[in-house]
């Protein structure tokens, strides 16, 4: 497959356009990265100059290579040798399931294999209720998925996504890459792991806030508190060192404490399930864990094109204060071209997870 990625720093809106578009040549599928107040006159310029191309957009703070910036303007097209079918799939909060048959169409008209197609999506919010519905189409074909939840927007502002030069709330921006040329995988790495921590059983909880009530019968904080040794009103500070981990069969799935209730409950931004077996991670040597995910995509791929990514916002904080961050894009630099955003949540396959960089890879 064959890519071009293009960025601007300018601040004016048609000025960064012209720049990050103007080794784009005929995109039959375009991905916009912006921030929250530019993405949509961004979105409806590139549509426009490039009408005959599906192109979906999100915002936050985005990278390209070793550049990174919350102003940053970055452009992905897809050109020769790659086929792409996009949409989006609105209703999130209410009724997703309504645009399914939105989704399977794109299934139907790209051809889309296990081998050669990824589906990159971007959401506002809903996303459980999001990655179910999408799995019903996905699911029968062994159609990988990555993607990320919007963040950065301002405040009392909703988060939005573009689809063909328009926006929309409450809705997922997805695009389908089938590459003609060659395969196309997605990867999922976790810094995180169970280390010498019990095993708990989430016995109460309520879904709808996404609030875990009760391990072993007992307050959630009181457990998370005991294990670690550390005050209850010190659990929400620890998220970057200690988040909760759900397991399924030999996998992690993150779930990121953001709320401590009086009664020991805690709020997360993924969703635990009752009778989930859930841990109390520890941070492992996160540069070691990267080198081990690129040794394994360059074993997988021997010329790679393109790396899309989302990485969390609590993984960008705590790289941030490490100073690490550029040293991770530096890092994933030296696979190919890779760009991606600073996400509030991540979706891999069939799950959402939280405080985990997942990505898509062409060769």
């Amino acid at each position: 497959m064959k890519s071009t990625v293009g960025y601007s720093k300018k601040g004016d809106v048609k000025a960064a356009v012209e720049e990050a578009t103007a080794k784009i040549k005929n995109p039959v599928g375009i991905i916009i990265m912006s921030d929250y107040q530019s993405l949509p006159e961004a979105s409806r310029l590139i549509y426009d100059k490039f009408p005959d191309a599906e192109v979906i957009g999100t915002s936050g703070t985005a990278y390209a290579n070793r550049e990174t910036s919350d102003s940053l303007l970055v452009v992905t097209a897809f050109e020769s040798e790659a086929k792409v079918a996009a949409g989006v799939i609105k209703h999130l909060s209410t009724c997703p399931i309504a645009d399914i048959a939105v989704l399977q169409k794109s299934i139907r008209d790209i051809g889309a294999g296990r081998d050669d197609t990824v589906c990159i999506e971007y959401c506002t919010n809903d996303e459980e209720k999001l990655i179910t519905t999408m799995d019903i189409a996905l699911g029968k074909t062994s159609i990988s998925l990555v993607g990320g939840t919007v963040f950065g927007c301002p405040a009392n502002a909703k988060g939005r996504v573009t689809y063909n030069g328009e926006a929309y709330e409450n809705a997922c921006a997805y695009v389908l890459v089938k590459n003609l040329k060659g395969k196309a995988r997605v990867y999922k790495e976790n810094i995180y792991g169970k280390g010498n921590g019990e095993a708990h059983i989430a016995t109460k909880v309520n879904l709808k806030d996404k609030e875990l009530i009760e391990l072993d019968h007992k307050p959630a904080a009181d457990v998370y508190s005991k294990e670690l040794g550390l005050s209850k009103d010190k659990i929400i500070d620890n998220v970057l060192k200690n988040p909760l981990g759900r397991a399924v069969e030999d996998n992690i799935f993150i779930s990121s404490m953001h709320t401590l209730k009086s009664n020991g409950a805690l709020l997360n931004y993924k969703r635990i399930n009752e009778n989930d077996t859930i841990y109390i991670l520890e941070l492992l040597d996160y540069d070691k864990i990267n080198q081990m995910t690129r040794d394994t995509i360059n074993g997988d791929f021997p010329h790679i094109d393109l790396v899309i990514s989302c990485n969390c916002i609590y993984r960008y904080l705590l790289f941030t204060k490490e100073n690490y961050f550029n040293t991770l894009l530096d890092n994933m630099a030296t696979l190919g071209n890779h760009v991606g955003t600073v996400c509030g949540g991540e979706q891999y396959n069939n799950q959402h997870v939280n405080q985990t960089m997942v990505c898509a890879v062409f060769d």
